[in-house]
């Protein structure tokens, strides 16, 4: 586990024992991950293991030291859940937003994207830009943490963000709601050469892995942003800024 994933653990609220998540569940509180013990198998824990199957939500196996790491009470009894600090919303609420509006949905999406700062920077992006709403993965993402709230400078409470369980069928199912998808990867065309006006997603990835092969296989485009220095890659959320406002210049003609 990254030092950064470690980090964003430990800024968001956790919830220890087997009744305090066991309750948390049943109340329908928004959780972004539960961590249970290796080998533990025992009537509460597989209770736990049920109401988070309910709601399709990840589960990570660790070992009783990480645990005792993360906790802040020192009575996990083999249960830790990460309660995300907002509210998430839902695909169906974005593509209403934009319809209240009288607007071509404009949605990003992030694949890999597990640094909370990276993450909060791009909902303040995407809340300028006049987008409808961020869409990330439950795996292998940061979630709604209280550090993604403060690097959002506020946009989260305006900008709806919506948790999928497969990006990939996410773009499926937007596609047949007539949405067109934009990636950005270095091997692209010039994003100043694509028509990227109209229903669109813009789908970002990490610096370090990109966008997933899977998932760039359902964009429609590839847009790669111009590089005139000596490395090759931009910071996930100045990516996500550039050609986010690429795609604002298009739409104000």
């Amino acid at each position: 586990m990254s030092e950064q994933r470690q980090k964003s653990e430990q800024e968001a609220f956790l919830i220890e024992g087997r009744n305090a998540v066991t309750e948390a569940l049943r109340a329908g509180r928004p959780i972004d991950r539960i961590y249970i013990q290796d080998g533990v198998q025992d009537g509460p824990i597989l209770t736990i293991k049920r109401e988070a199957k309910k709601r399709d939500l990840v589960i990570k196996y660790v070992a009783r030291e990480r645990l005792d790491q993360m906790s802040e009470t020192g009575r996990h009894q083999g249960v830790i859940a990460s309660a995300a600090a907002y509210e998430y919303g839902t695909v169906e609420e974005m593509l209403q937003k934009a319809e209240e509006k009288g607007e071509a949905p404009f949605l990003f999406l992030l694949d890999n994207i597990e640094d909370p700062h990276n993450l909060g920077a791009i909902i303040r992006t995407a809340n300028l830009a006049g987008a409808h709403g961020v869409i990330i993965p439950r795996n292998r993402a940061a979630g709604l943490t209280a550090v993604v709230a403060k690097a959002s400078a506020g946009a989260l409470n305006y900008t709806p963000v919506a948790r999928v369980t497969n990006l990939a069928r996410t773009i499926e199912e937007l596609k047949e709601k007539g949405l067109w998808f934009v990636c950005a990867d270095m091997d692209g065309t010039i994003m100043y050469d694509l028509n990227l006006t109209g229903p669109i997603g813009l789908v970002i990835g990490s610096e370090g892995e990109g966008v997933g092969r899977l998932v760039k296989e359902k964009c429609d485009m590839i847009a790669a942003i111009p590089m005139k220095g000596n490395i090759d890659s931009l910071n996930a959320s100045v990516a996500a800024g550039v050609l986010g406002y690429e795609i604002v210049r298009q739409r104000m003609k």
